[in-house]
């Protein structure tokens, strides 16, 4: 799972907290080369960055996690991984978020729904510093091109999300990871989730037509927690700002900041006893 930048019920800040935990708990050396299991969680998310509505759900998923030396399938992202060196990794990946219904969200009442949107393209991370135990800082520049799978998967646009990121661990088995980023799109994009074309226009909606550019600042906080071998906790919060984001004054915009929070559970069903390549 990785993130999708702007979407009505993201994955980005689940698969941050699931990622942040596994990584640290257990050194390269000693993470199988797969593992299957199911995560449950439930969110409140803002729909979109610059919604009024929060939309929340319970949901229970399977997961797989692969730590090959070219292909990876894990928290982060599935898909090759092209480059690594000790300090830098390119992989071109593929993730996804979840859709929303016009419907749950006032201010696109009777606009097409937000559907289930997939990304795929490269990622570049770029660590700045790392002790033995992975803890540390890193860059991360993704850019993907992102299709709705919910419309016969047609291109929606672009989106560019870089972020510094932080991982650390604290004592009695907690870990936790934040970051700090931009999201960047292009107008394709960007019209899919601010723009008002004219047949869906309202005395209170008028027609809008979308610019590419910043979408949303955003600051991303999880922590978990390795109950035992087998199971553990998670929780994450994030803070998204349209402050001076390209789209602010769209009818679609009903506020500067919102805030989105989450709390899951994992089980690890079956693991390799073969180590991971790293």
């Amino acid at each position: 799972m990785r993130a999708l930048p702007i979407p009505c019920l993201t994955i980005s800040s689940i698969a941050l907290a699931l990622a942040a935990t596994p990584a640290l708990a257990q050194s390269a050396r000693t993470q199988p080369l797969w593992e299957l299991g199911a995560a449950g969680f439930g969110v409140s998310q803002q729909a979109y960055p610059g919604a009024n509505a929060q939309v929340s759900r319970g949901l229970a998923l399977p997961y797989f996690v692969y730590r090959g030396e070219i292909l990876r399938a894990d928290r982060d992202t599935a898909g090759l991984r092209a480059i690594k060196t000790e300090r830098m990794e390119l992989d071109i990946g593929v993730a996804g978020s979840f859709g929303a219904r016009s419907d749950e969200i006032d201010e696109r009442q009777g606009m097409p729904k937000l559907g289930t949107l997939i990304e795929f393209g490269p990622r570049v991370k770029w660590k700045l510093g790392q002790d033995q135990a992975g803890a540390g800082w890193r860059v991360e520049l993704p850019l993907r091109g992102v299709f709705d799978l919910s419309d016969g998967a047609a291109h929606r646009g672009m989106a560019f999300e870089p972020r510094l990121v932080y991982q650390g661990r604290a004592s009695a088995g907690w870990f936790y990871s934040t970051s700090v980023g931009a999201i960047v799109a292009d107008k394709g994009l960007a019209q899919t989730f601010y723009g008002v074309a004219p047949q869906y226009a309202l005395p209170s909606r008028p027609s809008y037509e979308a610019q590419g550019g910043l979408v949303a600042w955003r600051l991303n906080a999880s922590v978990g927690h390795q109950l035992s071998r087998d199971w553990r906790i998670f929780g994450f919060g994030r803070i998204d700002s349209v402050a001076g984001a390209a789209n602010e004054n769209s009818p679609l915009v009903k506020k500067t900041m919102g805030a989105s929070l989450g709390l899951g559970l994992t089980y690890t069903w079956l693991r390799s006893d073969r180590s991971a390549v790293d």
